[in-house]
């Protein structure tokens, strides 16, 4: 696979794989101000401490980044004004835009990307990649980085411009050389907006001010990446976590955007004329489980491989999508399905058809003994909340002692780092989604990567996994790297690293005030503007 082509196989996934409120305010002020509703509460602000899609689009408000995917996905200059590199491959010298500030008027220095890039690396599954590659993050000057690599990486800018979890945002200096897995609670940037902590109430809402001295790169805005145009002053969240209140927020004007609507809602919503209905996340999103491998009882291989007999996909997505399979479908694959890679029934325990009486066979002969299995599971999510209910269902008919364990979503974000067995506040099974885009390859994805406690929550240990991943990237063709890529796609799947439930789209919902929304992998917040 040509380096340019690693983000680009996911062009037009969508279409091939399948087809309490704040008080009112003054009428001015209203013009000024984006009222946004989020897909859940914001409760993490650290968006390298956590891979929370939620904590990811407020990082795109407050930081930016030195590279970024263009709607063609295409990296491009972000922070950055351009680079070069060493004919030999191993020295790469980025060249930071003049005149960049953080939100307290400091200048923007490369040691401040080096720190910011370092600690990225530690979290991400493609930032883990790299940094072996790496020999030092530097600063050769306040304008220069420095990235010296012990072999070539020719992959290097589209892990820079990596568009979803895990961002690497760039953060001053002082916060980026926190360890990694402490969260920072001070949000600084140099992006479009500053976060407003004064005006922050976790659960109620989130306010950001348009940074007046940010100056936006002059190419037109496309995907993450050219001119970050803010035409808001303000942009406020209100975070209303049931659905029906949100809908009718914005149907009576008391917010302008809905990031997702509840699927039921959308024909009433479509018929408003003051309203638009539109899919701006068109490489679609990926449903999955994941498995706790540090602790009893899917510590035991055995174990998870019942769990993952047991799925049904169809039950999960019509529960949280309805009966409209022309957005959602099955996909029993940890790749995307209608990608190249995306290629499906290589493992037994992920191929229909589907059986209790098989996955309750499969867990007498585990040596499974009643450990409890704690679903941590959030209520006030839509797109997430049903699909505990049915995982605690089904583990219940297949023998399994299971406690739901039904939260908000703050609080699952905030639970699923602990690795303490269930008896002292871990867990055992969370489910979740995100975009296609974060899933697309071995480089990219988190879902079958084995690098054990320093890899993603769930913590899946598998030497082979990471050997398979490595040499993917060293492939000298497309027909070697997608055997690789076959051959780690069923270890992972055979391994229950993580058990796929279904493939889909979102749709969002807008006032018709407001237009110039970016397609991309989440809603961004520049380009809006008020008709």
């Amino acid at each position: 696979m040509q380096r340019r082509s690693l983000f680009q196989a996911g062009a037009g996934l969508a279409a091939t794989a399948f087809s309490g409120m704040a008080p009112a305010i003054a009428q001015p002020a209203r013009a000024a101000t984006l009222r946004f509703v989020p897909q859940a509460n914001l409760t993490a602000l650290d968006p390298i401490w956590t891979s929370a899609i939620v904590t990811q689009m407020h990082g795109y408000h407050v930081y930016d980044t030195l590279y970024a995917l263009d709607a063609r996905l295409r990296p491009q200059p972000q922070m950055a004004e351009g680079h070069e590199v060493s004919a030999d491959g191993r020295v790469w010298r980025i060249r930071l835009r003049e005149g960049l500030k953080f939100h307290d008027g400091t200048p923007v220095r490369a040691v401040d990307c080096a720190a910011s890039l370092a600690r990225w690396a530690k979290r991400d599954p493609f930032g883990q990649i790299l940094v072996t590659s790496v020999d030092e993050w530097r600063a050769a000057d306040d304008r220069t980085l420095e990235i010296r690599l012990k072999r070539p990486f020719p992959l290097l800018l589209e892990a820079l411009a990596k568009p979803d979890a895990n961002v690497p945002f760039i953060m001053p200096e002082r916060l980026a050389t926190t360890d990694a897995n402490t969260q920072i609670g001070e949000v600084m940037g140099s992006g479009p907006f500053r976060f407003l902590r004064d005006e922050f109430v976790s659960g109620s809402r989130v306010v950001y001010a348009k940074n007046e001295a940010y100056v936006p790169r002059q190419e037109p805005a496309s995907g993450a990446a050219g001119g970050k145009v803010a035409h808001f002053a303000r942009v406020e969240w209100h975070i209303l976590p049931d659905p029906a209140t949100a809908a009718a927020a914005l149907q009576a004007g008391e917010v302008d955007w809905l990031d997702q609507p509840l699927s039921d809602l959308i024909p009433t919503l479509v018929r408003n004329r003051d309203i638009e209905v539109g899919v701006l996340a068109e490489a679609g999103i990926m449903s999955i489980m994941r498995l706790n491998h540090l602790q009893p009882p899917f510590n035991n291989v055995k174990v998870r491989q019942a769990v993952a007999l047991a799925v049904e996909q169809e039950d999960y997505m019509r529960a949280t999508l309805g009966n409209d399979r022309s957005i959602w479908r099955t996909c029993h694959s940890l790749f995307p399905c209608g990608t190249p890679l995306g290629v499906e029934n290589l493992s037994e325990f992920n191929a229909p058809p589907r059986s209790l009486d098989r996955a309750k066979a499969a867990l007498q002969a585990s040596g499974y003994n009643g450990e409890k299995v704690v679903i941590i599971n959030p209520t006030d999510f839509p797109l997430i909340g049903p699909h505990g209910l049915i995982t605690a269902d089904r583990l219940r008919r297949i023998g399994m002692n299971v406690e739901l364990a039904e939260t908000d979503w703050g609080t699952v974000v905030q639970r699923r780092v602990r690795k303490e067995p269930v008896e002292r506040g871990g867990w055992s099974i969370f489910h979740t989604y995100g975009s296609s885009l974060g899933y697309l390859n071995p480089a990219v994805s988190s879902l079958v990567k084995g690098p054990g406690e320093n890899g993603w929550f769930g913590w899946y240990d598998s030497p082979r996994a990471q050997a398979l991943v490595q040499q993917w990237l060293d492939a000298p063709d497309a027909e070697r790297q997608q055997a690789l890529a076959n051959e780690l796609n069923k270890l992972a799947q055979d391994d229950v690293a993580t058990i796929p439930l279904g493939q889909f789209t979102i749709r969002s919902a807008w006032r018709k005030r407001i237009t110039g929304h970016l397609k991309g992998s989440m809603p961004y917040p520049w380009g809006v503007r008020p008709v």
